[in-house]
Formats: C-alpha cells, structure tokens, sequence
C-alpha cells in the first residue's frame, strides 16, 4: 500500500520520538529566558523612573518657585472647537462645564477691570450701559393715554364708571363661584371679601349667569365677581360691571392662599385699603384700570395700613395685599397678607354677560407674526 507520509517520517526510527522531545524542551526553555529578559527590562525601567523622580520633583519645585510670581491662566480652547461634536456624552458634558466655568471667570474679570477703571476715572467715568430687555425695547403703542387730551376726558366723564368717580355710587360686590366647588375656590372667595370692602359671596346653586345679574342689579350690586374653576384649581375670573357692563374676562394662575405663603401676616383688619394701579396707560389698559378702582370705595383709612396692588407687566396682572409700617423717614417695611394671583385678559365685552349675541371690544389673538416687544396695555407706570 502507498503511503502519503513523508519517507522520513513515515519510516520508523527509534530515536525519532527522543529528538522532537529535545526540540521540544528547548524550544520552552528559551521562551522562559525570553520572559525573564522581558521582566527583567521592566524592573530595570522602574528602577531608572524611580531614580528620576527626585530629580523631576526638584526640577517641578523651582519651576513652581518661579511661577507663584505669575497667576495660572486657565486652558483656552482652540477658535474653531466645537463641544457638540464630541461624541462621548460624560466627556462632551465635563468639556462643557469647563468651558462655563472658564466663561464666567472672563466675565468676571473683565468686570473687575472695569470697575478699576471707573474707580480710577471718578467722576469722569461714562455712564453705565443699559441692559437691554423687553420692557425697555417695547413697540411704542399709538393708543397710549395722554392724561392732557380732551377725547379722553370726554370718554371718562361718559363712560359707564363715571357714576363711580363722580361719587354718585359706592361700591358693592357680589362675588360667586362656577357650579358645585371645590374647596380651594371658596376660600379663595372667602378671602377675597375680606381685601375688598362691602363684598358678599353666594353660592351659586346652578343658576345662570343671565338669571343671577338681573337680581344683583335689583338688590343694588355694583360689580358682579365670577371665579371659575378646572380641577379642583381657580382658573378664570369674571368681572362684570354692572348695570351697564362692561365684562371683562381673565385667565387665572399661580393663585396663592393665605396659609400657603411663608412669612405671611396676621388676618387684615376690616379697615379700607389703598389701592395702586401700575401700567394702566393705553385706552385698553385704561378701562381695565378703572374697572379694579371701582371695586374699592373712595376714601381708604390709612391707619389700617394695608394696600392692595394689581401691577401689571408684559400684559400681565399680578394682585398683591400688604401691610407696611413706616421704620424711619427714609424706610418702609411690608409684610404680604394674601391671597395673591395673577391675571391675564381674555376679552372684554360691551354690557353685561352674554356669552351668544354679546359685543365685544377687545379679544386676545395668539399671532404668530407679532413682535415680543409689542402689548396691548402695559407701559408707563401710573398709580391711581
């Protein structure tokens, strides 16, 4: 039979198995003297970096010798780096954090800088920039109130609350609640006839608005208050004046009660409070204005010290009560008394409520062309 061995190795030797064990062993022996030359080097290598270490560490003592003269000036990042293009998330945000914290201490630096220089300046230094926000960069609103202009008196001496301001008429509120609520809002009404005078809450018991105005005009009301509700929270308010209208209508928020604001003060007295009217100035603004003073009667009792406020900012109507004390000539301290909200327009209707055949005035439009420079009744402060 042929074999496809080789000859030499198909062949038998006797000695064949002793020389590829001698191959074999030898083979193992220089790998293992391989393998102490190569532990051998690295024990060799850390001996020569321990050996330099005094060396380096004496060398690093007068190079921080010399710069404690000099401040250390935090890393620069290249002009054309871009943190979004790092890819690892810990690594991207660690960059990021270092770039903040070198930002800030620029800035701060700066401002320190220039603090030396006006300092150094005194009364020659230039005035301080303007920081430029909203408020101070607002579109300029051609219906704006000019206190001098003749329309405009003719417009309050006609208008609905001119009986009010002429003293004809003293207020009295009649306030109520949307159908079957819940606890939050009752109080909040219980509060609110406690910072407006001569104020009354009913519950409404199902009837309509339509039905409940010609009562409150019967019974002599002035002003007829709606506070609504979503979810167990106050979320609208209504306010109608009456007979004759008109009907405003506002979206509430971060509606505050009296236990839920810290450092509050004791239960206001029953005495009148003054009232501040802030940024009420174009003809919208003006009768919304107007609206909240008739809520209040004419003479406030200053020994009560309490202050009720609705400032407005951004179309926005932020309501406050406070108590102040006079510390000194030249010092006020105030103490809040609650409740507090705030208060958007939605719309306002000519005449009382009418939900269906109701003229309305003013209705707010979300646009998105519109400018955030741009409001509808908030400019100048003005108080009333």
């Amino acid at each position: 039979m042929t074999s496809f061995l080789p000859p030499e190795v198909n062949t038998f030797d006797p000695g064949h198995g002793q020389k590829h064990f001698r191959f074999r062993t030898e083979a193992n022996n220089m790998a293992k003297a391989g393998e102490k030359s190569v532990a051998g080097g690295k024990r060799g290598l850390k001996r020569k970096a321990a050996a330099e270490e005094p060396q380096e560490a004496a060398v690093a003592g007068d190079g921080a010798a010399e710069s404690e003269a000099q401040p250390r000036k935090a890393a620069a990042f290249p002009p054309g780096f871009s943190i979004s293009e790092i890819k690892n998330k810990q690594r991207r945000h660690l960059m990021f954090t270092r770039w903040k914290q070198q930002q800030r201490k620029e800035k701060l630096a700066a401002k320190k800088k220039l603090k030396k220089e006006r300092e150094a300046l005194g009364d020659k230094a230039p005035p301080k920039a303007v920081p430029k926000t909203i408020d101070n960069q607002r579109v300029y609103d051609e219906t704006t109130v000019d206190p001098n202009d003749e329309e405009v008196a003719y417009d309050e001496a006609t208008d609905e609350f001119a009986p009010y301001f002429n003293r004809q008429t003293s207020p009295k509120i009649l306030i109520t609640t949307s159908d079957r609520p819940h606890g939050r809002t009752v109080r909040l009404c219980e509060q609110l006839s406690t910072v407006i005078p001569d104020s009354h809450v009913y519950y409404r018991r199902g009837l309509a608005l339509k039905k409940i105005i010609p009562q409150c005009i019967a019974r002599d009301f002035t002003d007829l208050i709606v506070i609504n509700e979503d979810r167990k929270t106050p979320n609208g308010l209504i306010l109608s004046h009456l007979p004759n209208g008109p009907t405003a209508h506002f979206k509430m928020s971060s509606v505050r009660l009296r236990k839920e604001i810290k450092r509050r003060g004791k239960d206001p007295t029953k005495h009148v409070p003054e009232i501040i009217l802030n940024n009420f100035t174009t003809r919208l603004g003006h009768s919304i204005g107007r609206m909240f003073a008739s809520l209040f009667p004419h003479n406030p009792q200053f020994i009560g010290r309490q202050v009720a406020t609705f400032h407005n900012q951004r179309d926005y109507i932020f309501f406050r009560f406070h108590r102040y004390i006079f510390k000194s000539e030249k010092k006020v301290g105030i103490q809040e008394l609650g409740p507090r909200f705030t208060l958007k327009l939605r719309s306002l209707q000519k005449g009382t409520f009418d939900s269906k055949y109701g003229e309305y005035e003013w209705v707010h439009k979300v646009c998105d062309g519109c400018s955030k420079t741009s409001f509808n009744y908030v400019f100048t402060c003005s108080g009333v």
